[in-house]
């Protein structure tokens, strides 16, 4: 059975290595993304008031009306950044004054990195690839254990293999990934459930309650230059007094209403799961999700994301996923390199002594 499995382990890692080193190492650049953005106003203190984010959401309009979404600052990024149908964008500082501006995925790094992890440059199908790899990647740091236990006893750290020989690659390969093996396993458990919700929801079911479905909002008027964005704002913020407006996504039909993503103070998801429904046109809302009614079930879905991409947990959080990263950018590269070249490096000639030159051959 145990060589079963590690023929099942080495061939699939074979093929797989890769594409788990493509999603570590873009991953591992993602957790620090407002470190590196690096541009003016990234660092600004946050103002949460209707008629700032009232203000953030005309400046952006002005830059191209074709406004799609609208992601505001927060503690961590001090500039909003505006999402346009044509697949631009733009960067604008609190005071409305755009900093950058790009007409494809390609105009930011943090963009094209942000869709080569989650989509692998291809779409939905893409999206399911990675979260098979998810599944995968869980696959092995769990057969990985199982196959480390019988070596357990010849345990040694090491960061990079001793040679670049199949057997030396295939010890440091055992070793650091039962070190990793944890945080490679809460990684591949997050991003897999959030790709394949319905694995999450049949695992949760013991804490999920029937829900009843979701009320459709009325009918919304459409935006115009008439809308009075400081007093949509200020509505919605009446719905959740105490939440920070995080996202306003433009209507996709007609009829449909504006929605704005909140984040009240029990929430982990960067831009929130409390969402108000609102016309554009009255500035009434219409509508509200609050995710303080919810079961235990969407409380620990929720924490998915935030987990997964550390953005909770603080400076300590981010560097283990960091070396988590690493170690499976490492993990990956090198089984790859020792399963299709294992005859690539060669070992070094042992030095032989002149004692055991003498020696005559048996």
């Amino acid at each position: 059975m145990r060589r079963w499995l590690a023929l099942l382990h080495r061939w699939t890692g074979g093929f797989a290595g890769l594409l788990l080193a493509v999603l570590a190492l873009s991953g591992t650049v993602l957790v620090w993304e407002e470190a590196w953005i690096g541009l003016p106003g990234t660092g600004d203190a946050l103002q949460v008031d209707s008629a700032a984010t009232g203000a953030a959401v005309e400046a952006a309009i002005a830059v191209d009306p074709a406004l799609s979404r609208i992601t505001f600052a927060d503690e961590g990024m001090g500039l909003h950044q505006a999402i346009y149908t044509n697949g631009g964008g733009a960067y604008l500082t609190q005071g409305g004054m755009v900093v950058d501006r790009w007409d494809s995925l390609w105009g930011r790094p943090e963009l094209w990195l942000f869709d080569l992890h989650h989509y692998l440059f291809m779409g939905e199908t893409g999206k399911v690839v990675t979260g098979v790899l998810g599944l995968l990647l869980l696959a092995f740091a769990v057969t990985g254990l199982i196959l480390w236990w019988r070596t357990r006893r010849t345990f040694a750290f090491r960061l990079w293999p001793t040679e670049l020989t199949k057997s030396a690659i295939i010890r440091q390969h055992r070793d650091i990934g039962v070190v990793a093996s944890p945080l490679l396993i809460l990684t591949a458990l997050t991003g897999a459930f959030m790709v394949f919700p319905g694995l999450s929801d049949a695992l949760l079911s013991p804490w999920a309650k029937a829900a009843a479905a979701p009320a459709r909002p009325a009918a919304a008027g459409a935006v115009g230059p008439d809308t009075d964005w400081q007093a949509v704002m200020a509505a919605a913020q009446r719905a959740f007094p105490e939440a920070v407006p995080r996202r306003l996504m433009m209507p996709k039909e007609p009829g449909a209403p504006l929605v704005l993503r909140m984040r009240q103070a029990f929430e982990w998801t960067p831009n929130g799961r409390s969402y108000v429904y609102l016309d554009p046109a009255t500035a009434r809302v219409l509508s509200v999700d609050d995710p303080a009614a919810g079961d235990t079930a969407s409380a620990i879905g929720e924490k998915y994301y935030p987990v997964h991409a550390g953005k909770v947990g603080g400076l300590l959080w981010r560097l283990m996923l960091t070396l988590s990263g690493l170690s499976l950018f490492l993990l990956g590269t090198l089984a790859t390199w020792s399963f299709w070249f294992p005859k690539a490096a060669k070992r070094k000639p042992r030095r032989v002594t002149p004692a055991a030159a003498s020696q005559p051959a048996e």
